[in-house]
């Protein structure tokens, strides 16, 4: 008999792109009229005024475009993915320069010595730290340099690679989803529903809270369920290449202290982290500025650890090989995307999901709310855009069922979370599982049964703030 398997994460992107591309031809059309906001200075649609307009379906060009399309537009020159894409490239090569030094290794040995037994409370420091970042700063793009160093951690700590996959993933795509003051969903998607950001923020800090609680216990009893017997492992088959590919056969003779070079590289690193999250969260650095932050830290670590020219450019390059296909994959599920927007279909998209809204009870309206904007982050999995596009229209909606603005706000905040952990047109997912070398499949048998509880919490909780309001 044979055993269906899931296609390769490529497959899956290229057919997604290909039944987008199909819908272009028999869903109708539209746009919405757009106008300035000037608190967003963005183009925002303006509710009850879809209109179909002339289709246009994508074809076999469109689709074979579309990968070419999600690093840049051919047309304007404009950038959409390819500044994310060559940062991944440049990730890997630091890291390969890095990994030469094995002070990582190093590092990986003296933590697992030190943590012997407590192992498992790194799980809700880290998660901790990163549901931090994804509540305050939307946190996203900017956790992919994160799974080279936490998952050989989490294997030299006797767990396995999904849960290291799972401590960034879920550390950030928790934080979030239960967004606080994060200005890039937050803060637009509040000023698109013409309400104060403070608003609801007490029900939101309830569901961050709640959410995170609930992901660390689910993470932490898979950890502990893995290191009892490792055959628990969704990844059992590939444990021992995980092990070569993560931990370089090195930690069983990497059992000195680290050196005053290594320490050095290593501060280099910390400091490296550092600069980026205070360059994102206060000096409007984006990717080329985060890109080349890292290509001076390469240099830096080479000429701390006495490399020479011809050893710096190779473990660069070798280091930029291995996440190659990361970086196609971030093109692929923009390209997806991009025909869908050009198919004119997103507007559709969003107003049936306005016709479907119309005369419902307020608990009803709000976690129907929640259902909508959580099919519409899988088209749109950006929470900007999803903010920019949804809120001018659903917003509104509120006032007929006496729901308060900021509630809607809020269930678009804990939809707009979901895509930075399950969906497949989300570049953070693709990237983060191909660097953890997990399959989506993998990935699905582990996440589902927590996606679930997390998305019955977010509706009680939703209820409870109609309630209340």
């Amino acid at each position: 008999m044979l055993k269906f398997k899931l296609p390769s994460v490529y497959t899956i992107l290229f057919l997604l792109t290909v039944l987008i591309a199909a819908l272009t031809w028999v869903v109708p059309a539209g746009q919405y009229e757009m106008a300035n906001n000037a608190l967003l200075g963005k183009l925002v649609p303006i509710s009850g005024t879809y209109h179909q307009v002339e289709s246009s379906p994508q074809g076999l060009k469109d689709v074979l475009l579309a990968p070419i399309k999600g690093f840049y537009d051919p047309e304007s020159n404009q950038s959409r993915a390819i500044d994310v894409a060559l940062f991944v490239l440049i990730i890997g090569g630091f890291f390969g320069v890095v990994n030469h030094t094995k002070s990582i290794d190093s590092a990986i040995y003296q933590i697992t010595v030190k943590l012997q037994g407590r192992e498992i409370w790194l799980i809700p420091t880290l998660m901790g730290l990163f549901a931090l970042g994804g509540t305050l700063i939307g946190m996203a793009e900017e956790t992919l340099p994160f799974y080279t160093l936490v998952i050989p951690v989490m294997i030299a700590a006797g767990y396995d690679s999904i849960t290291g996959v799972a401590v960034v993933m879920i550390g950030a795509g928790i934080g979030a989803l239960g967004s606080t003051i994060n200005p890039f969903a937050t803060i637009i998607a509040s000023n698109a529903a013409e309400v104060s950001f403070t608003d609801g923020l007490g029900l939101r800090i309830a569901i961050l809270v709640l959410a995170w609680l609930l992901c660390v216990v689910y993470v932490m009893k898979y950890a502990q369920k893995v290191k009892s017997n490792p055959a628990h492992s969704i990844v059992a088959a590939q444990q021992d290449d995980d092990k070569k590919y993560f931990l370089h056969n090195s930690a069983a003779s990497n059992n000195m202290a680290l050196s005053f070079q290594q320490k050095l590289v290593l501060s280099v690193l910390l400091l490296t982290f550092i600069a980026m999250v205070i360059g994102v969260s206060y000096l409007d650095w984006w990717m080329a500025e985060i890109s080349a932050l890292f290509i001076a830290a390469t240099l830096v670590v080479g000429v701390m650890a006495r490399m020479t020219e011809q050893t710096i450019t190779a473990t660069f390059v070798e280091g930029a090989r291995e996440l190659l296909g990361v970086a196609f994959i971030i093109a692929l599920a923009r390209g997806l995307v991009v025909v869908m927007d050009e198919g004119n279909i997103t507007h559709t998209f969003l107003h049936y999901a306005e016709g479907f809204l119309s005369d419902l009870s307020p608990i009803v309206f709000i976690n129907t709310i929640y259902w909508v904007e959580s099919f519409l982050s899988l088209l749109i999995p950006s929470s900007s855009g999803l903010a920019v596009l949804s809120m001018p229209v659903m917003a509104p909606l509120a006032d007929f069922s006496n729901v308060p603005r900021e509630l809607v706000v809020t269930a678009y905040q804990a939809a707009s979370g979901l895509p930075n952990l399950v969906t497949p047109t989300s570049a953070i997912v693709m990237g983060g599982l191909a660097i953890g070398r997990v399959s989506y499949s993998h990935w699905l048998k582990f996440i589902l049964p927590l996606l679930a509880m997390i998305v019955l919490l977010v509706m009680a909780m939703l209820s409870i703030g109609v309630l209340l309001s």
